[in-house]
């Protein structure tokens, strides 16, 4: 395709008759006919004659040949291109594709490692379905698989949650620029995004898990509502850490604050008219017959609405984050994070202390 087009040139021994030569042969053969020879003039004539529609001809035949070759050209320089098109086409489906093949091999690499975790749970009976009522009952309850994959997770996410922790700390110290800065601030805030999404996902497995908080210490036990920290609570706490604040972000944050106690005390309402709607269930019809199927049936539907109660509380906590972000600049948000990382640090601190007190015999 790319070898240079050939070019029709045409001979004078080619398409075209010499008429010399035969004249030529036709004077031989008069002479050998005994024929009167004829004028020089006239066969001078005839010879004239006959070039000039050779050379016409020629001219002819070459200028279409040109237009052809002129007309060629252009297909030619569209095939060309539509080829370097499918060529880089063709390299990005490969690049694409060897990306989605690691991510594939990267995924089932990290699947192998939690199913070897999780095997290792069971065998240590790290985590029982029904926790310590089932081990008090006598109950040997299965390994749920969910929540135990939650905990190793969540495992994951505290090494992750450290490590952002001791980084902004360095890059605050350092007053690195505001660009790079922001990246670390996108990251936290985004790490915390997901923790709400696998407290989501483990929240469909066992709700009461999450809503309990059995996978947090005792001191973060304390504090918690609804699965995790109260915004509002959680305000009071950052922002003085953050001065000096403007006018305008003073102005702002208050709002921030009463919309999120508005929110807060919109779901905790939810949460008693529930809790009451749950137990006049279970309480219906006559207690002491022994037959209770029905009842708990219906409250175990009626229960349902507790995983969404969690996902309303941990989209009131992303969007106070977003909230705060947006409100503050780039390096008070870096602070934000660092002191709001620092504060669970020392929750956490305060559970193995207490943990660790010793206590005076009962």
């Amino acid at each position: 395709m790319n070898s240079p087009s050939t070019q029709f040139v045409p001979s004078r021994r080619m398409g075209v008759y010499e008429p010399i030569h035969q004249i030529g042969m036709w004077g031989e053969n008069f002479k050998s006919n005994d024929i009167p020879n004829t004028s020089a003039s006239v066969i001078v004539q005839m010879d004239n004659k006959l070039e000039n529609e050779s050379e016409s001809a020629s001219h002819e035949m070459l200028a279409p040949a040109n237009k052809y070759d002129q007309e060629a050209t252009k297909p030619i320089d569209k095939i060309q291109r539509r080829l370097a098109q499918n060529r880089e086409a063709a390299r990005k489906s490969r690049l694409r594709k060897k990306a989605y093949v690691q991510q594939l091999e990267n995924s089932r690499l990290k699947l192998i490692q939690l199913e070897q975790e999780l095997e290792r749970a069971r065998q240590q009976g790290l985590y029982m379905g029904g926790g310590l009522e089932g081990d008090h009952l006598g109950f040997s309850g299965a390994v749920n698989s969910g929540l135990a994959a939650f905990e190793m997770e969540y495992g994951h996410w505290m090494e992750e949650q450290n490590r952002q922790i001791c980084e902004l700390r360095t890059a605050l110290n350092a007053h690195i620029n505001d660009i790079e800065l922001r990246i670390l601030v996108e990251s936290g805030m985004n790490h915390y995004f997901e923790l709400f999404r696998m407290k989501s996902t483990a929240a469909k497995a066992d709700v009461f898990y999450v809503m309990s908080g059995t996978w947090k210490t005792s001191a973060e036990r304390f504090f918690s509502w609804i699965g995790g920290f109260r915004p509002s609570e959680l305000l009071k706490v950052l922002v003085p850490q953050l001065d000096p604040l403007t006018e305008q972000q003073i102005f702002e944050v208050c709002n921030l604050k009463q919309s999120c106690q508005q929110a807060e005390d919109a779901l905790s309402q939810g949460m008693e008219k529930l809790q009451e709607t749950v137990s006049a269930t279970v309480a219906s019809c006559q207690l002491g017959e022994g037959s209770y199927i029905p009842q708990v049936a219906i409250a175990m539907e009626k229960l349902e609405a507790l995983v969404s109660f969690v996902n309303q509380a941990d989209h009131l906590r992303q969007e106070t984050l977003q909230q705060m972000s947006r409100i503050l600049t780039t390096r008070q948000a870096a602070r934000g994070l660092l002191a709001l990382g620092e504060y669970f640090q020392r929750l956490r601190a305060l559970s193995t202390l207490w943990a660790s007190s010793p206590r005076e015999p009962a």
